[in-house]
This record gives C-alpha cells, structure tokens and sequence, in this order.
C-alpha cells in the first residue's frame, strides 16, 4: 500500500475556548488534487495553515510521507520548504519587482546564485504569462497578475505539496479564470495540491478529492460526482443547495 504524501490523523485546532478544526482526518495522495469547500468559518484557512505547521496543532498527528511532523520541538522551516503554501492576500513584497519576489528566497533559503535564480524564476513567469511583467512592483499589476506571481514564487521552491488558500476570493470575477487556468497547469504536470476554495466548478472539474467542512468537521468527503452528483450528509446537502441558488455551480 502506498503511503499517503500527506496524513493528517484526528488533527484539532483550539484558539481560547473556540475549537475551529475538531478531529481532522484526511489523507492526501502524492499528485493528487484536494479540494476543500464548505462555508465560511468552517476551518477550511486554518487547516491549511495547520497542515504548513504556520499554526500549532494542539492534539493529533502530522505526518509527510509517514514522518510525523507535528512532534514538540519539529523545525517548521523543514516542512515548509517541501509544502508551499500561496495566500489568498498575495503577500507579494510591495518594494521588490516580481523578478526581486520571486528570486528572494531562492537565493537566501536554497543559496542558488543571481543567475541561477533569475533564469528560473523567468522560466516560471513564462509559463504563467507574466514574462512582460517582471521588474513590474505589485502595485502596478492587476489583482490577478499579482497572484500569479505569487504561486509562481511559491513553485519555484519546487514544492512537494502546494497549499492554496482562497487564492481568488479577493479577485475580481473576470480575473478568477487567469488564476485558475495557471492551477490546471500544476495539476497536469502531477503537482501535489491541497486548496481551499469557493470555486464550486472548479472544485467539480478538477479535483480528485473533495472534502466538506464544516463547523471544523469533515462532514463528508468523495469523489467530486460523489460529492456534487449524490452527497449523503444532510449538511453537505443544504451547502450544495445554497451554492446552487447563490449561481456559484
């Protein structure tokens, strides 16, 4: 049997009183695509963020490629250069071009040269049309171009796993196909990626595995005609309907 690039085993998450993921168990399949919806305040950023050790764990296990990682004094800076993760606020460094953004880490965290680092990192903007763009500053892009250049940067790690947090919710409707269309690349060269999304459609055509949270639960998780054709949960149900009315699937 194969093992799981990624296993989460019972994972909860509590800020004060407030549990926000309850016991969390999923496993992630090396290049396999994982979407997980469900409505706002479900969990959904925090489960990411978990998963990328950028928040504690406060009961369960973390495991990559069947190593737990969420053990008491784990380097996190270990697990995040194998788990990229893009945020859904772009967090591009506004005084640096594109071409600055992206070679930053390559040069300081993997210690390639000037060179080295701007040959790949215009190989990426290429691939993602943003070669017109690269001593371009974030704010002289369009929301969409910005958060191109920010999975671009987060590929250029040359990630095991890519994490993607509601990478369209602060963009413009016209400008959600141009970020999507750079995902569906990722996924065709058999990138491992987990995402977090309200991109229903998208979720449906180009998952292998949908997950629904919800109030820090999977409620229900399948393949997307399981899930979207007959969901079983009562809940996942009533979320479906509700996205169908608001004319988001």
């Amino acid at each position: 049997m194969t093992t799981p690039k990624i296993s989460l085993r019972n994972i909860s998450k509590r800020f004060g009183a407030v549990t926000v993921l309850d016991g969390v168990s999923l496993d992630i399949s090396s290049g396999s695509v994982v979407s997980i919806v469900g409505p706002s305040g479900s969990g959904k950023s925090t489960l990411l963020r978990c998963i990328n050790l950028l928040e504690h764990i406060d009961d369960g296990e973390l495991l990559l490629d069947g190593n737990d990682v969420s053990i008491p004094g784990f380097d996190p800076n270990i697990v995040r250069r194998r788990i990229g993760m893009v945020f859904q606020s772009y967090n591009l460094f506004p005084h640096m071009s594109v071409l600055d953004n992206i070679t930053l880490a390559l040069r300081r965290v993997l210690g390639l040269s000037r060179v080295a680092a701007q040959d790949r990192a215009r190989e990426l903007l290429a691939r993602f049309s943003l070669s017109d763009k690269e001593l371009s500053f974030p704010d002289q892009m369009s929301g969409g171009q910005q958060q191109r250049a920010a999975i671009a940067r987060a590929v250029a790690m040359e990630p095991e796993v890519l994490l993607l947090d509601e990478i369209t919710s602060a963009l413009d409707p016209e400008l959600v196909g141009e970020v999507l269309d750079v995902v569906r690349e990722l996924r065709t060269v058999g990138m491992t990626i987990v995402l977090a999304t309200h991109e229903m459609a998208f979720a449906r055509d180009s998952s292998d595995l949908v997950c629904v949270l919800d109030q820090g639960r999977i409620i229900e998780s399948g393949t997307p005609a399981q899930i979207f054709g007959a969901p079983q949960q009562e809940r996942t149900q009533q979320f479906l309907q509700r996205v169908i009315n608001s004319g988001r699937l």
